[in-house]
């Protein structure tokens, strides 16, 4: 995180050096912003079981070859490096998914304070005092309304990345009736 201003200044919002004209602010408001742990958890399970799967499935068809190509001849049947191999290169592919799980895990939720436009675009800003963001949703609803006014604070800006972060519900809608309640993803 680091330190931003938000102002209002000639019907522009700026939040540090992005401006959003106030005219096509759809919504302003504040939420908690949560690690997508469950999912993360999720992915990590299916990556390390498919890993050890492959890997054992390596493993047999191994043992199985060198075994049907030593018959008749003395030996252990070989294969033990190649073995070796696949479980260190299968050890190293687990720990790449540790690597990728621990941010995820180390991240912690943030109270913020989010500003969408009519388009595509979000501006999220945060506060270690929540208080703090909603007077903030006051004071810019207030702004879109009176052309007048003006105002600037200092906020921590936040960078989150979706693959991190759980940014609320996503809902599709199809068609113009009987739509009732959302799908949680």
């Amino acid at each position: 995180m680091h330190a931003v201003d938000l102002r209002v200044s000639k019907r522009l919002l700026w939040v540090g050096g992005a401006a959003y004209p106030l005219q096509n602010i759809a919504r302003v408001f504040t939420f908690v912003l949560r690690p997508r742990r469950k999912e993360a958890i999720a992915l990590f399970c299916k990556r390390v079981v498919l890993a050890i799967s492959v890997a054992t499935g390596l493993t047999v068809v191994i043992w199985l070859s060198t075994s049907i190509a030593s018959i008749g001849r003395p030996g252990d049947g070989g294969g033990g490096g190649l073995v070796t191999f696949v479980w260190m290169v299968t050890l190293a592919v687990v720990a790449y998914f540790v690597t990728e799980l621990t941010p995820v895990l180390a991240a912690r939720p943030h109270f913020v304070l989010a500003v969408e436009t009519s388009g595509p675009s979000t501006a999220m800003v945060t506060s270690s005092d929540p208080n703090h963001l909603l007077r903030l949703v006051s004071q810019i609803s207030h702004a879109i309304d009176h052309p007048e006014a003006e105002f600037t604070v200092r906020v921590e800006g936040i960078s989150a990345s979706p693959h991190i972060y759980h940014f609320g519900d996503n809902i599709n809608m199809y068609g113009g009736s009987g739509n009732v309640g959302t799908a949680h993803s």
